[in-house]
């Protein structure tokens, strides 16, 4: 597990969390699962979300994972435009959620 924080002059600005998934697939290659990507709001569209992002991806990309996946909670279209202008599709995968009853 890593935690991205991104800090301009002492003061965290943006986050990610990236979870590296062991797997019995794929000659036993990880995956990686991110979550909790957070820019503060009055830095949105500045280029720092991208900026983590790579980061992220390059940190599950260098432990030798072969694929990295998110999922949002966000119906807002700009966060869906962001995470593809990062690389993800939303076509190739389909997600379900349970909670505890």
């Amino acid at each position: 597990m890593y935690l991205f924080v991104l800090d301009i002059d002492g003061v965290v600005v943006a986050t990610t969390y990236l979870n590296v998934i062991p797997n019995l697939t794929r000659a036993a290659s990880p995956y990686a699962v991110i979550e909790n990507v957070v820019v503060d709001e009055t830095l949105r569209g500045t280029g720092l979300g991208k900026r983590i992002m790579a980061d992220t991806l390059q940190a599950a990309w260098d432990v030798g994972c072969y694929k990295a996946m998110l999922m949002t909670g966000s119906r807002k279209p700009a966060a869906h435009a962001f995470y593809r202008a990062c690389g993800f599709s939303p076509d190739a995968k389909t997600a379900y959620l349970a909670r505890p009853s």
